[in-house]
């Protein structure tokens, strides 16, 4: 079967559109939410799922995602619910998904286990925050050949060289973090944003998608001018915070992203 990033990207492209990527911590405020919201938000106009497997330690995240992470740990979520969460939104939706996660509860459910189990519940990419490319030398196992993509970061500090070296060994698509430091809402969008873009595009013909500090729809359109796709977490992931458990909130998360997948497809 041909992966869903790959499925969804090439769509995009030939309709000349942008994609928008929702980021949401699983398990926030609960599984069933999480499942629903996924849902939702395929109808409301999301192209890609970013779920975050929630960690003790997520030492790339700011305040308002480490504080997701502990209300779904706290909910009971573990890396088994997660999988099965991915299992009950293929019941209903072929949204391509991919997982946000550190090594650690990876290597606590066994590495290759991981893997094989991800895929099997219908997840499409790996996101692994604290994994860099150059392990794979030293550590075969590193190396498992699955039919998921491997999305690598690159940062604004990332050096010409390491640029290329980071995407050639990327697949699905490449992750800009347009700003040092971890995840969290801006008042605007980096100012190198265009020429740090233009410098990934150089090497690799793999989609680009930009995320950290993107919060309304003005960021989405700025950012898709130069882009593929445009990520969006924290200011999500505050709004699931600020509604809770309330009958209110699929409706209001529904709400909040519609506008903002609408603005990756008016450039």
């Amino acid at each position: 079967m041909p992966n869903r990033i790959d499925q969804k990207f090439t769509e995009l492209r030939a309709a000349g559109q942008k994609a928008l990527v929702a980021y949401i911590s699983a398990g926030d405020p609960n599984l069933d939410a999480t499942r629903e919201l996924a849902w939702a938000f395929e109808e409301a106009g999301v192209d890609v799922l970013e779920l975050g497997v929630p960690f003790s330690d997520p030492l790339a995240d700011g305040v308002v995602n480490q504080l997701a992470a502990a209300r779904a740990l706290a909910a009971g979520t573990t890396v088994r619910g997660v999988l099965e969460c991915v299992r009950a939104i293929r019941e209903r939706s072929q949204i391509p998904i991919v997982l946000y996660t550190y090594m650690n509860p990876i290597y606590c459910f066994g590495f290759v286990e991981f893997h094989r189990a991800a895929e099997a519940a219908g997840v499409d990419g790996m996101l692994i925050l604290d994994l860099p490319p150059d392990e794979d030398a030293v550590n075969a196992e590193l190396t498992l050949q699955t039919g998921m993509k491997r999305i690598r970061l690159i940062a604004p500090t990332t050096p010409p060289a390491r640029i290329a070296h980071l995407t050639a060994d990327a697949s699905g698509f490449v992750y800009y973090v347009s700003r040092e430091g971890v995840t969290g809402e801006q008042s605007e969008v980096a100012a190198s944003l265009p020429e740090q873009v233009a410098a990934i595009r150089a090497t690799t013909p793999l989609p680009i998608a930009v995320g950290f500090g993107i919060s309304n729809p003005d960021h989405v359109r700025q950012v898709a001018k130069h882009a593929d796709a445009v990520v969006v977490g924290s200011a999500i992931v505050k709004r699931i915070a600020e509604y809770g458990t309330s009958p209110e909130l699929i409706a209001k998360l529904s709400e909040f992203v519609r506008p903002l997948a609408a603005a990756t497809k008016s450039n």
